[in-house]
């Protein structure tokens, strides 16, 4: 029964075939870790960050669920219930993730977000931790943790990116308006120069 939890009919039928051939327990446990996900190699991440310079810059519960895969309490999250207009990035490395359009409150005690930004900036793998399967999300840049995907959210997505308070930090729509684009700096030059560029 165990077996099935973990991962399946193929899995079942490889433990069991292995063990009928009298391979040790060990083998057959070793296998199923395997099979299951818990022994995934570290990804490289094209944005690195020394853990010392982490451990420095982040909150105690940032770094827990970031580098440690934690979960913040349900409910007390500090953007559970946040209604402000902006994006939400990631608080290790500022990728764009969410924006506010798509938050919604999903009564999980967590935020909740129906649709990514990009959907390059989050990778998605499997989770099989606490006996169950769920799909884990972590920023595509830097690797952090950010919580998990479900497929009960609302339309026109039914996805449900259920994401640590923990793991985001918040842009207002006024500092992102607000803040000077290329084209705009050089817009502002020419004028100033009393020449404009067609």
């Amino acid at each position: 029964m165990l077996l099935f939890q973990f991962g399946g009919l193929f899995q079942t039928q490889l433990v069991c075939g292995l063990a009928s051939r009298g391979t040790s327990r060990f083998s057959v446990a070793f296998l199923l870790l395997l099979t299951s996900g818990l022994c995934r190699t570290k990804k490289t991440w094209p944005v690195s960050v020394s853990q010392e310079e982490l451990k420095n810059r982040l909150t105690p519960l940032q770094y827990h669920v970031t580098q440690e895969k934690g979960t913040e309490s349900a409910f007390t999250g500090e953007f559970t219930y946040h209604e402000d207009e902006g994006t939400y990035t990631c608080v290790v490395c500022g990728t764009p993730l969410f924006s506010s359009n798509v938050k919604f409150d999903s009564g999980s005690g967590w935020p909740s977000f129906f649709d990514l930004m990009k959907e390059e900036s989050v990778t998605l793998a499997d989770d099989f931790s606490y006996g169950m399967h769920r799909v884990e999300t972590t920023c595509s840049q830097c690797g952090a943790h950010l919580g998990h995907l479900f497929d009960d959210g609302p339309k026109p997505t039914g996805k449900r990116y259920c994401i640590n308070s923990a793991s985001l930090a918040f842009q207002p729509k006024s500092a992102i308006s607000s803040t000077p684009t290329a084209d705009s700096k050089a817009a502002n030059s020419s004028l100033s120069d009393g020449k404009a560029e067609l």
